[in-house]
């Protein structure tokens, strides 16, 4: 029974990290319909900047999460500003765009620093475990369900919740009306897309205590998330939330009771069944555009 508990804890903080992850593509496919490969390498952008600033000058995790956010997120509205913005509703194309930007970041990375590994250390007040009914739970994964709980409520607050979010609901039901109310959808698409950069920036510096950084992590991850995404229903934050819940924790027990490369397996079959019966997702969003 301990067993089975720590791993259904080991399975809620994959969880957190898929939810951190999908909820910027979530944000940027459901409300902009983007399909942003280069979300992976955005993952990878945050990984690196928090190994560079902890190497360079000694800025532990924590302390750079701000750091991280804001230049992941700038890089990602220079993206959009420069390649994405002249791509919308013609979604091939932003497929192959962002697929391309994708590969030169990664292939950028690689040559200028490097394929090596490289490896980030957890911040030190969180290490060590707490054991509660048997579980031994990391402090360190603790605080990433806290961490992403937190981000989730905030990214709902704000969607729903202030000036920012009405713009962007009322541009997606609805751009060219929207812009005869003097509603710059330009802006809000920018502000958008970079906000979901961010946050997988954020996703990235926090995984690397956990996973060594190389140019080549987020593609493995980015797969995860878009699963989590098309699970959940596009657009859905609710969906997202659970479809993320349900990744890690079929992750976890799959890979317990087989191994990691037939628990995957089995995750990829579960979730291609419930797509042939419900295409449109677990809970697709129900504004109307």
């Amino acid at each position: 029974m301990d067993i089975f508990l720590n791993q259904a804890f080991i399975g809620i903080s994959i969880a957190s990290i898929l939810l951190l992850i999908a909820l910027g593509l979530a944000i940027i496919y459901g409300t902009m319909g983007v399909i942003n490969l280069a979300h992976g390498e955005f993952v990878m952008l945050g990984a690196y900047c928090a190994w560079f600033l902890q190497s360079t000058f000694g800025i532990g995790i924590l302390a750079a999460l701000p750091i991280v956010f804001l230049v992941v997120g700038f890089l990602g509205f220079l993206v959009e500003r420069g390649v994405v913005r002249w791509l919308y509703e013609r979604p091939l194309d932003t497929i192959l765009a962002t697929w391309g930007i994708g590969i030169v970041i990664q292939q950028l990375v690689r040559m200028g620093l490097g394929p090596d590994s490289r490896y980030v250390q957890g911040p030190r007040i969180l290490e060590g475990n707490i054991e509660l009914a048997g579980v031994f739970m990391s402090n360190y994964r603790l605080f990433l369900i806290v961490f992403s709980i937190s981000i989730l409520l905030a990214t709902w607050y704000l969607m729903l919740r202030t000036e920012y979010g009405k713009k962007l609901r009322a541009v997606i039901q609805n751009k060219e009306i929207s812009e005869c109310y003097g509603i710059p959808s330009q802006k809000v698409y920018a502000l958008t897309f970079a906000y979901g950069a961010a946050l997988a920036g954020i996703a990235g510096a926090l995984i690397t205590p956990l996973v060594s950084v190389t140019p080549s992590m987020g593609t493995y991850l980015v797969v995860d998330a878009f699963l989590v995404v098309i699970l959940g229903g596009i657009g859905s934050f609710l969906g997202t939330t659970i479809a993320a819940g349900l990744v890690g924790e079929a992750t976890a027990m799959f890979s317990f009771f087989l191994n990691d490369t037939l628990g995957r397996v089995a995750v990829l079959l579960a979730i291609i069944v419930i797509i042939r019966f419900r295409p449109e997702g677990l809970f697709p969003d129900k504004i109307r555009k």
